[in-house]
């Protein structure tokens, strides 16, 4: 393992930067994907088969699917799980000037003890001893932090929401201060930036900024709107907005904004599902965006993202059945950034 001095700098990089994987931690009938497990089973092996095509793939599943996934990747790690999210289990690993990775083991406790998540929080653990994920890994595990909280422009700026790092059972009794002094000196940040409006309908994270805002080349911000004011949601994107319009660069300079449109409510039973078109996946070449079954909206909101990321292809992703468990693609990803 490399060894680094003091003045080594560290840095969260964007996620459009060139990447050498990414894990997926696969649905089993021990989740709560087992009522739709065919379903979501066929979702994943799309994206799986996608992310292959361009970059390293690593799957953590229970030692039963081994044999069947092995097809798809050499990077497979038998372990039991208690679900799939590994956006928010995953490693976030920073880079320096070197190439030399730095695996920041955070606490994963089901987004403020709302699920199971002791075998999930032992993952990177398990991938660290396995050497499939190389690097100076660092424990974290005292902080209370979920990578689909934090989006970073690879420049000292990282964003978050207040709903989200302030929620019960994170990180109490530390202060906003607190958390932000912690993220900066973790991330080998400059500055935090912090959201306060936002929450979806249906979200357990209790915020997720990548449900919300997502961070582009060129100081671009693709983020959810709402034009319908009858929308329970309406509002509290209209005051997100209204707050994006004040931020600056940590250069002085206005954002250049790209407003999302927002997909027509999807329920399950009486309960809306928080569908976005935000929870994106960068890789290599390529973005894997969901789509909801509603094609006008599924378009547009392909065609923004592509002005966002000129260059790659746009690869559509149905997602309907992800939503179901209250996320999307990005939510079932982490990416690993390149050596």
């Amino acid at each position: 393992m490399a060894t680094h001095n003091e003045t080594t700098r560290w840095r969260l990089p964007a996620e459009w930067e060139p990447q050498w994987g990414v894990q997926l931690t696969w649905p089993h009938e021990d989740t709560d994907w087992a009522s739709m497990l065919n379903e979501i089973t066929a979702t994943y092996m799309e994206m799986a088969r996608e992310i292959a095509r361009r970059e390293h793939l690593i799957i953590v599943a229970p030692t039963a699917l081994i044999s069947d996934l092995s097809p798809l990747t050499s990077h497979l790690s038998p372990l039991n799980t208690d679900d799939t999210w590994a956006r928010d289990h995953g490693f976030i690993t920073l880079t320096d000037d070197h190439g030399h990775h730095r695996l920041l083991d955070f606490c994963f406790n089901g987004w403020g003890e709302k699920f199971p998540a002791e075998q999930d929080n032992a993952i990177n653990r398990h991938l660290y001893q396995q050497g499939i994920l190389q690097g100076e890994y660092r424990d974290c595990l005292d902080f209370v932090l979920e990578g689909g909280s934090i989006e970073s422009d690879g420049r000292g700026t990282v964003f978050t929401t207040t709903g989200c790092l302030l929620a019960p059972h994170r990180n109490q009794p530390m202060t906003q201060a607190d958390i932000e002094a912690r993220l900066m000196a973790e991330l080998g940040a400059e500055r935090i930036v912090w959201i306060d409006y936002g929450q979806l309908a249906g979200d357990d994270t209790d915020g997720h900024i990548d449900t919300l805002v997502r961070i582009c080349p060129g100081d671009t911000l693709l983020y959810m709107g709402c034009d319908d004011p009858r929308d329970e949601q309406y509002e509290e994107l209209r005051l997100m907005e209204q707050q994006l319009l004040a931020l600056r660069t940590i250069d002085g300079r206005p954002y250049r904004l790209m407003k999302l449109p927002m997909p027509r409510p999807i329920y399950d039973g009486a309960e809306r599902l928080p569908a976005t078109y935000a929870n994106f996946l960068i890789l290599n070449g390529a973005v894997l965006c969901p789509t909801y079954g509603q094609p006008d909206l599924d378009a547009e909101a392909i065609r923004i993202i592509g002005d966002a990321f000129p260059g790659r292809d746009m690869v559509p992703i149905d997602s309907r059945a992800i939503i179901r468990q209250h996320g999307s693609i990005h939510c079932c990803t982490m990416q690993i950034p390149s050596v």
